[in-house]
């Protein structure tokens, strides 16, 4: 997914162990771990006149992870991917020194019917010594994913490592997002179980912690390890993510990232010039914002 469109950035206040804002970055908080972006796509409505068609875009020094709950995707790229996600799925691409790639509605859903679209796009920054590394695309089918159940709390670990488990998901540096839904009232863990910086982002239902409610749209960042308890309310749905964070300052420019400003220059250019790797049998083209 490109981000195409701005970002305006949401008051974001403290709670006591938790800064609370909505997606990332935002004011006080600009990456969790290594995550640096998170786009909500939806829930909306599509067909038959509305379809998702992301055209032709680079990405640059950045992992890709897609996650949808609800409609399915295409995604193609300059490495002649075709892959189809469905919900629960995992389209991992490593952008690397560059790729392209579109997403687009699939052709059997264009039928006339509505139908609901509802995800996240996230972006994971690579470590400095694999940002210029040969792109890469992986998916990984949701049968494939750890999966257990509390109770009726059922949770899903979508990538990197956490609750002594491990995501086939081929991540470059430490860090977990894992799915959490839960149908009862339920005191959420984290302590121990999650290394590094720990977002909560809030799907649906809501949360209370150290004494505050908040409702789904919300991301918290914990700024402790050892942060007070997480209660859930009924019927909440929640993604964790985090991990450890890099010593060295990232730097976006639209879809790229980078510790060297130069770099993103220099790939502001290559994409003006279309001198980055481009898709066959597709001549869609976003170009350079203004």
């Amino acid at each position: 997914m490109s981000n195409i469109g701005l970002i305006i950035e949401e008051r974001s206040r403290d709670i006591g162990d938790f800064l609370v804002g909505r997606l990332i970055p935002f004011r006080k908080k600009r990456m969790i771990g290594p995550f640096i972006f998170i786009d909500h796509m939806g829930p909306t409505q599509l067909g038959p006149s509305k379809y998702m068609d992301v055209d032709q875009h680079p990405h640059m020094g950045l992992s890709t992870l897609t996650f949808m709950l609800e409609g399915d995707i295409i995604h193609e790229d300059s490495l002649g991917t075709h892959q189809r996600i469905s919900p629960g799925s995992v389209n991992w691409m490593t952008a690397g020194k560059g790729v392209t790639h579109t997403e687009r509605t699939p052709e059997d859903l264009r039928n006339g019917k509505v139908f609901t679209a509802h995800g996240y796009q996230i972006w994971v920054a690579l470590p400095i010594a694999l940002e210029d590394m040969d792109p890469e695309f992986h998916h990984i089918d949701a049968k494939d994913l750890p999966q257990w159940k509390e109770g009726n709390t059922q949770f899903k670990l979508v990538a990197g490592e956490g609750y002594g488990k491990k995501s086939p998901v081929p991540v470059h540096s430490p860090l977990f997002m894992v799915e959490v839904i839960n149908q009862e009232a339920y005191t959420l863990n984290v302590n121990g179980m999650l290394k590094g910086e720990i977002g909560i982002c809030i799907v649906e239902g809501g949360i209370e912690a150290c004494g505050e409610t908040v409702e789904k749209g919300n991301i918290l960042v914990s700024k402790v390890e050892d942060t007070c308890n997480i209660n859930l309310k009924p019927n909440t749905h929640l993604l964790l993510f985090g991990g450890e964070p890099f010593p060295e300052e990232r730097y976006i420019y639209w879809n790229f990232v980078s510790s060297d400003q130069e770099k993103l220059e220099s790939a502001k250019k290559a994409w003006a010039e279309k001198l980055f790797p481009m898709m066959e049998n597709d001549e869609t083209y976003v170009p350079l914002p203004s």
